[in-house]
């Protein structure tokens, strides 16, 4: 089975969430129609990313084509995570924790994360609305590696 991966990254705060939303709907349903088999990543540190989970359950369980998972990538154990483990293994078809950047002192740790997740992605889909923070370093560090990018 062919696997397609996608990550999403985008900044804490969007503008426009309800087009933000629109886009990324349009986005994931053709990517559920025209593709084997999807993995989508998320990071799950902002407002885009809680966006684009959310899109990809919903549109997920309205098509029902059961042809791709949502994983949530965490740069290290959180605390989050592990008091309310239950409930975030019922949202996210898996979670995981990225190995190098679990290794690697905290505050470089997302950074790391995240070019893991580019390193994995066929498609980065984002939320780059000005050019500073992490993801809009990560999604420089994606054009290096000639990925292909989508800014919604």
């Amino acid at each position: 089975m062919e696997i397609y991966t996608v990550s999403f990254f985008g900044h804490r705060e969007i503008e426009n969430a309800l087009e933000v939303e629109r886009r990324l709907e349009a986005e994931i349903t053709e990517l559920i129609q025209t593709k084997q088999y999807i993995e989508f990543l998320v990071g799950r540190e902002g407002e885009f990313d809680i966006l684009a989970a959310s899109v990809v359950r919903r549109v997920k369980k309205q098509m029902d084509y059961g042809n791709c998972s949502l994983i949530w990538v965490m740069p290290y154990m959180k605390a989050e995570f592990r008091d309310n483990e239950k409930v975030f293994l019922e949202y996210y078809d898996d979670v995981e924790i990225c190995e190098q950047s679990a290794k690697t002192h905290f505050k470089s740790a997302m950074q790391i994360r995240n070019k893991t997740m580019v390193d994995r992605s066929d498609l980065i889909i984002c939320c780059i609305q000005h050019k500073s923070g992490g993801a809009y370093k990560t999604v420089q560090y994606a054009e290096k590696q000639n990925k292909d990018i989508l800014n919604i």
